[in-house]
């Protein structure tokens, strides 16, 4: 068993890894919630039939009522009309102040679901109970929940700290190749802003069987990354900016395949390499070895080091990016690996060198 603590004052938490924890999460929940009775479990449809039956039982168990309400698989289920309808099925439900919220799925479930306990009843207590690589080693901690607007990916959404993250690292022998590859560009992201020495683990290991060997380190490493960054910035002004490293481009590339073509990790997969090229063009990548080492790394994962994407994508996420201050953008480059620093350009300016990088 693995455990890391959050700590943000009154809204502190912790993170368990445990092999098993599916069957044992009704009695952590309640230690965490012991005022409530009701609990609104959100999940999809392709997580429902694997893992619903088991959390409802070990919810009752521990003495909840349980409600299980299984949504459309995909990032189009993070949208206002299916949000309006969880709402009014909360509430149908009979769902109150002191009742919870649990997240069974993925990054769309967890932002869906979080964004749903944050605004019901203005606010109600929320688990995380993450079942994909992604949302293990990111998405799932840190408390970021949204949904999609047609202008851009996650621009509705708010702050909103679960009470406990509870993490079964044995949900991850379900995942497709494709779904598994998708959560390791987000774990090789950690490497690449934060631990050089886990990126070399990562190169000596690349591929899924030994990942999943080592998989309780993996996931810790990750988590206890983004557990020092969002203890030193929670509400993503400074350090934590450094956690979206690859996503400006990354949401162009999702946004121009209308969020089907590419999934998220494979256009973070792409964003990265395309973020270390335009550090290398500024002549702030110190080591030009790196997008070699990179591009080698996410090809033994079957990422994507290149997507082609329409410049109009580019220039709306440019535009759109949450780091954007006025005319001016937060770029996350490296100056080497493990080593990521925020540089302040004008829109401009990065659009000017991403059409030089573009040309060739």
């Amino acid at each position: 068993m693995k455990t890391l603590h959050i700590d943000l004052g009154s809204r502190s938490y912790d993170i368990h890894i445990v092999p098993g924890l599916l069957d044992r999460v009704g009695e952590e929940i309640r230690k965490v919630c012991p005022k409530a009775k009701r609990i609104a479990i959100i999940t999809d449809t392709n997580v429902e039939p694997l893992y619903g039956a088991r959390v409802e039982n070990s919810l009752e168990h521990a003495g909840f009522d349980t409600g299980l309400f299984a949504g459309p698989a995909g990032e189009g289920a993070k949208c206002a009309t299916h949000l309006a309808a969880l709402w009014e099925a909360m509430m149908h439900y009979g769902l109150t102040r002191t009742d919870a919220v649990v997240a069974l799925g993925g990054g769309v479930v967890g932002d869906l679901a979080g964004f749903a306990a944050a605004t019901i009843l203005r606010g109600v207590d929320f688990i995380q109970i993450p079942t994909t690589l992604l949302a293990q080693v990111d998405s799932s901690v840190g408390g970021k929940v949204a949904i999609d607007l047609a202008a851009g990916k996650n621009l509705a959404g708010c702050f909103w700290q679960p009470k406990v993250v509870l993490m079964d690292p044995e949900t991850l022998n379900t995942l497709d190749d494709k779904t598994f590859s998708d959560g390791m560009a987000e774990v090789i992201k950690y490497g690449c802003i934060a631990d050089r020495e886990f990126f070399a683990f990562l190169c000596a290991h690349p591929s899924r069987g030994e990942i999943m060997e080592n998989i309780e380190h993996v996931l810790y490493t990750c988590c206890d990354i983004k557990r020092s960054v969002v203890e030193e910035d929670e509400r993503d002004t400074g350090r934590r900016m450094l956690l979206n490293f690859g996503h400006t481009l990354g949401h162009a590339y999702e946004r121009s395949g209308n969020y089907e073509t590419w999934t998220h990790g494979q256009a973070v997969a792409a964003g990265m390499c395309a973020a270390v090229q335009l550090g290398l063009d500024l002549g702030v990548t110190e080591r030009g070895e790196e997008l070699r080492v990179l591009t080698g790394l996410l090809e033994a994962f079957g990422l994507p080091t290149h997507i082609d994407c329409g410049w109009e994508d580019i220039v709306k996420a440019v535009g759109l990016d949450k780091k954007g201050e006025g005319e001016d953008i937060t770029m996350i480059l490296l100056r080497e690996i493990g080593l990521a620093f925020p540089k302040k350009m004008s829109k401009d300016g990065v659009l000017q060198n991403l059409k030089a990088l573009y040309r060739r």
